[in-house]
């Protein structure tokens, strides 16, 4: 069975993000293994110099890469990845199940993004969109496009 990890740096403040993340978890744990690993932020200064935020994202990154376990395919989601359709976030995940990945794990940075030790180790960069939106926002995105990609995998009518 597939094992699929979201690596998120930050916590779903919100019970009506949490709800909707746990919802999707719920739904594609039925057709493979979900683990939701939740990093917390690093604490950084109010008005952050960009040495500040870089030594915080050196800190995320060396938490984020000891969560992610050997061979696994890895995806960073960054504003310079590429954007996917549904049918072609699908293509891919039946593509690396194919190749004998085992484990896919999805990155989503702090607010400040990822450092680019992690976006360089990551096998796929990948874009949401152009547009930017709250970090809770994204990450249920991330869990729906991945619910509907399996959707998609499995012929079901829920991507119309």
């Amino acid at each position: 069975m597939l094992k699929i990890k979201f690596i998120t740096v930050g916590s779903l403040a919100e019970r009506h993000w949490r709800e909707a993340c746990d919802e999707y978890k719920k739904r594609l744990s039925l057709t493979c293994k979900v683990e939701d690993c939740e990093l917390k932020e690093t604490k950084i200064a109010k008005n952050p110099t960009d040495g500040d935020i870089a030594k915080v994202l050196e800190d995320e990154a060396d938490r984020i890469l000891a969560q992610i376990p050997q061979r696994a395919y890895t995806v960073a989601l960054c504003i310079e990845g590429k954007q996917l359709s549904s049918e072609e976030l699908a293509s891919l995940l039946d593509s690396k199940a194919t190749e004998g990945y085992s484990d896919i794990c999805f990155i989503i940075g702090s607010s400040h993004g990822l450092s680019d030790r992690v976006k360089k180790a990551a096998n796929h960069r990948m874009s949401m969109s152009r547009l930017t939106f709250p970090h809770q926002l994204a990450r249920v995105m991330l869990f729906e496009a991945v619910y509907r990609a399996g959707e998609i995998n499995r012929g079901t009518k829920y991507h119309k």
